[in-house]
């Protein structure tokens, strides 16, 4: 393979100087520009580098440079160098750049898996389809074989660091602890406990007793101080999922513990301080929940040191084949079965699905074609699952007419999306169930509570928040009578219930099931 073009620019004469080093040692070559020169000397050349190294010193006009060079040279191949501790030159950077760094001092073998990872062609064809698989701890692993995943595997590297509140956004299913599982390893915190909770699985008093512990006088018979796990944190790092689920109350208190670093156990006197790393995912648009007033605007931007969103499956679909072969060929150790081959019939077909579960739907649709080992029907499940996809989101794009008749008019105005369908209907089916057992209960809402298998303080929240009234005192209820519970229904409302809590809101509990 011929020698790679590399051209070296910055504002830091250490880096530059040291890369050139690293080169020469190795048998490479590099053309060395000024910083105030580059953008003419790269316009000027018909034939840009196969790769641009910059290196970032104190000021920021490395960073004006770095943007006229992406403004001139979209798909420049560009690798970022710069000296540890400098953040936010590196933060701004990464966002314009998405591509590689590289911290100095660093060694010769560093800069040449690099620079072979950027312009070199040892890769076979296969081992590039997979892509880099990196494990996390655990079930968890990273794989990263697309720019969007690339991206936020640097920025995972970059935050790693940082030591500020983190919070990563995006779709269910899309791998949002296991970003913070590897900003986890890659810190200086890697020895020290990782801990998630899931936020939207315990009511208001358990997730706090949860989370910041208990002192308890009343039963001389039960412990005294129970440590949260914000105490078995310290030094680690804490994972809060579903961050927008957290009862207003102990927002104001985690608010507390992001500024100060201390606080209180339940029922208790004893200031507690700890030193630990708050993670957060979020699979909703918080900005809406910022609007309805169920997420506090001062904890989002406490929380919100910088955002990692993650892309759908269906936006990053060059990772399929890779995820398919390692999903296969870990499940397949695991059960002691062999691995499936994925023929081209069968991978079309899975590159042409949406995938609307995400890497979770694919690791279940892997092991179901494990299970049955049968192509044929793996690949009428994918075909018949997009066909239904594509016919409700057609039956949800209806046309409005508009008052001028106007055809252009009558297409600008779509009904709602699949999203907003589901959660209609949804809603709709909560009321009912709610209301029935309401009614069946006279209005008792504890019994009701106890029928529906969720905490009162969940009803009492569904209650405000589907704006649900008693009827009318009815000549029954006057005369005193109340009405039974009747067997079978409330069978249906036990089996209904587990849909009900899937969720309740911020005081629902899924522990009282």
């Amino acid at each position: 393979m011929a020698s790679p073009r590399i051209l070296v620019i910055g504002d830091e004469p250490v880096a530059v100087r040291a890369v050139n080093d690293c080169l020469t040692r190795n048998s490479l070559h590099a053309e060395t520009v000024e910083l105030d020169r580059a953008l003419a000397r790269v316009c000027s050349d018909p034939i840009p580098p196969d790769l641009l190294m910059l290196a970032l010193g104190d000021g920021y006009g490395g960073l004006g440079t770095l943007q006229r060079l992406r403004q001139v040279h979209p798909d420049l191949k560009i690798v970022l160098l710069c000296q540890t501790g400098r953040h936010r030159q590196v933060i701004a950077a990464v966002r314009m750049l998405g591509q590689d760094y590289l911290t100095f001092p660093f060694r010769d073998s560093e800069l040449l898996d690099l620079i072979n990872k950027r312009v070199g062609t040892s890769q076979k064809p296969e081992t590039a389809e997979m892509g880099t698989v990196e494990e996390v701890g655990g079930e968890h692993f990273f794989l990263s074989a697309s720019v969007l995943m690339n991206k936020v595997r640097l920025q995972a590297e970059l935050l790693a660091n940082m030591d500020v509140p983190v919070l990563i956004v995006g779709e269910s299913g899309t791998g949002k602890e296991v970003i913070a599982q590897l900003i986890h390893k890659l810190s200086g915190r890697t020895k020290r406990p990782f801990l998630k909770i899931n936020c939207a699985a315990l009511a208001g008093d358990p997730l706090e007793r949860e989370l910041f512990g208990y002192e308890r006088r009343a039963s001389p018979d039960a412990p005294s101080t129970k440590a949260g796990k914000f105490e078995l944190c310290d030094k680690g790092t804490i994972l809060l999922d579903e961050i927008t689920e957290m009862p207003p109350k102990l927002q104001a208190k985690l608010l507390h513990v992001l500024q100060e670093k201390q606080f209180f156990r339940a029922g208790g006197e004893t200031v507690v301080e700890v030193d630990v790393r708050v993670l957060a995912t979020s699979s909703v648009d918080i900005q809406e929940a910022i609007a309805q007033r169920s997420f506090r605007k001062d904890l989002y931007y406490r929380l919100n040191g910088f955002s990692v969103v993650l892309p759908p499956l269906r936006e990053r679909r060059e990772e399929i084949p890779g995820l398919l072969r390692h999903f296969m060929h870990r499940i397949a150790a695991q059960s002691f079965r062999v691995a499936l081959p994925f023929s081209p019939r069968l991978m079309n077909a899975c590159l042409h699905y949406s995938w609307p579960g995400n890497l979770r739907e694919l690791q279940n649709f892997v092991v179901r074609y494990l299970v049955m080992a049968d192509e044929s029907m793996a690949v009428g499940e994918l075909v018949e699952g997009q066909h239904k996809l594509s016919s409700v989101n057609s039956l949800t794009e209806i046309s409005v007419p508009s008052a001028s008749g106007s055809e252009e008019t009558r297409s600008e105005a779509r009904g709602p999306d699949l999203k907003c369908v589901l959660r209609t209907l949804k809603d709709e089916a909560e009321v009912q169930l709610i209301t029935n057992v309401l009614a069946e209960t006279d209005w008792n809402r504890k019994k009701a509570a106890k029928l529906l298998h969720i905490s009162y303080r969940g009803l009492l929240y569904k209650i405000r928040q589907h704006a649900i009234t008693p009827p009318p005192a009815s000549g029954a209820k006057m005369a005193g009578d109340r009405v039974g519970f009747r067997p079978t229904f409330a069978r249906a409302a036990a089996a209904a219930s587990h849909n009900l809590n899937d969720n309740t809101g911020p005081d629902h509990s899924k522990s009282s099931r």
